[in-house]
C-alpha cells in the first residue's frame, strides 16, 4: 500500500521515498485514528499527510520523552536541532540527512505550504519544555495556535477546497484545535504524570479544582464530583470548537471530505467515550469501540466511491486538485 502511495503521488527518488516511508510509520504508530481516517484520501495525497504528521509526532516524541535517560537540557538541545534542520530543508526545498525533516520539506515545496505554520508549530513545542499550565482559555489558544491551528493550515493546502484559501482556513484551524482538546481532555492523567495540566486554571477552579486535587485523584483512584463538573464543562468548551470546525468540512474538495469527516467523527467519539465512561480521564483512557470505529470507517469507504464516481462523471482527474506533486519536485531535490 505505501508503495502504491509513492507511486501515485510520483515520488521516484528512493532517498525520498524511505523517507517518507518513516513518516508513514510515524503516523501509523502514534496516530490511530488520524492515520485510520487517511487511507480514505486519494492514494497521491498520503504521502504528504504522513509527511506532515510524521514530523509533528517526531517533535512531540522529543517533548514528552520520559523513556531514555534524556535530560531537560538534552531535549532542548534536540528541539534546537531539529528547529535548524527544518529551518535549513525548507530553505533547500528537501535537502539535508534528516530522513523527516526530507519528507516535510519536500511536501511544504509541492503544495506551497506557508513556512510560518512550521515555525508556529515549533514555538509551542519548545513551550512544552517550560510551560506546565495555562491560566486562561486565551493563553491555551496561544500555545494551540502553534501545536494545533498551524497542523491544520498545513493540512488546507493538501486536501484542497471548493472556497477561497482565506474561508476554509479558520474552520480548518478549528478543527485541529478541537481535535487537539479532546486529546487534553482523553490524556489528562498521562499529561499530568509528566508535570503537564492543559486544561484552563480558571475553567479548573471554577469548579473547585487545582493541580493538587487532579494528582490526589490520578495517585489514589478516588473520584470527585469537583473534578467531573470541570471535565464536563472542559467537554462542552470542546463540542463547541467542533461546531466552529463543522461548515469547513463542506469547504474541502469533495475527494478529501469523507478523510476529514471520518476524523471529525471519530475524534468526536472519544468525547462521546468520555461522557460514557462517566469522565473518569484520570484513572482510564477512553477509545472509540472498535465496532464503532469500523462503522464510520466503512461509511467513510461509501462516501469515497460516491465522491469518485462524482468526480469522473463530471470529467476530472480523480487523484488530482490541487495536483499533488509537480513534476519538479517529483524526483527529490535534485
Amino acid at each position: 500500500m505505501a508503495e502504491r502511495e509513492l507511486d501515485a503521488a510520483g515520488i521516484t527518488d528512493p532517498a525520498l521515498r524511505d523517507a517518507y516511508q518513516r513518516c508513514r510509520r510515524l503516523n501509523a504508530r502514534h496516530g490511530k485514528t488520524y492515520f485510520l481516517a487517511t487511507r480514505l484520501l486519494p492514494p497521491a495525497r498520503r504521502p504528504a499527510v504522513h509527511a506532515l504528521y510524521g514530523f509533528a509526532r517526531w517533535a512531540d516524541d522529543i517533548v514528552d520523552d520520559q523513556v531514555s535517560a534524556a535530560t531537560a537540557g538534552d531535549r532542548v538541545r534536540a528541539l534546537r536541532t531539529l528547529w535548524r534542520r527544518l529551518s535549513e530543508g525548507l530553505r533547500e526545498g528537501g535537502s539535508g540527512d534528516e530522513p523527516v525533516v526530507r519528507a516535510l520539506a519536500h511536501t511544504a515545496a509541492a503544495y506551497g505550504i506557508d513556512h510560518r505554520h512550521f515555525h508556529d508549530f515549533m514555538v509551542s513545542m519548545h513551550r512544552d519544555l517550560t510551560v506546565t499550565e495555562y491560566a486562561d482559555y486565551d493563553a491555551l489558544m496561544g500555545y494551540m495556535h502553534g501545536s494545533a491551528a498551524s497542523i491544520g493550515l498545513q493540512m488546507l493546502p493538501v486536501l484542497g477546497a471548493v472556497v477561497p484559501h482565506e474561508v476554509a482556513a479558520p474552520h480548518a484551524a478549528a478543527l485541529g484545535v478541537a481535535f487537539q482538546l479532546t486529546n487534553f481532555l482523553r490524556d489528562v492523567g498521562e499529561d499530568l504524570d509528566r508535570g503537564r495540566v492543559y486544561l484552563p486554571a480558571d475553567l479548573l477552579a471554577a469548579h473547585g479544582v487545582d493541580r493538587e486535587l487532579l494528582r490526589w485523584s490520578r495517585d489514589t483512584g478516588a473520584r470527585d464530583p469537583r473534578i467531573r463538573a470541570a471535565l464536563v464543562a472542559a467537554a462542552e468548551l470542546t463540542r463547541g470548537v467542533y461546531r466552529e470546525a463543522a461548515p469547513g468540512l463542506e469547504m474541502l474538495d469533495p475527494l478529501a471530505r469523507p478523510c476529514i469527516r471520518t476524523a471529525f467523527v471519530l475524534y468526536g467519539g472519544i468525547l462521546d467515550a468520555i461522557e460514557a465512561g462517566d469522565y473518569a480521564v484520570l484513572h482510564r483512557r477512553a477509545v472509540v469501540p472498535h465496532r464503532r470505529r469500523a462503522a464510520v470507517a466503512f461509511d467513510g469507504l461509501g462516501r469515497v466511491a460516491a465522491a469518485r464516481l462524482r468526480a469522473r462523471a463530471g470529467g476530472r482527474e480523480v487523484r488530482a486538485a490541487p495536483g499533488p506533486y509537480p513534476a519538479a519536485a517529483r524526483g527529490g531535490t535534485g
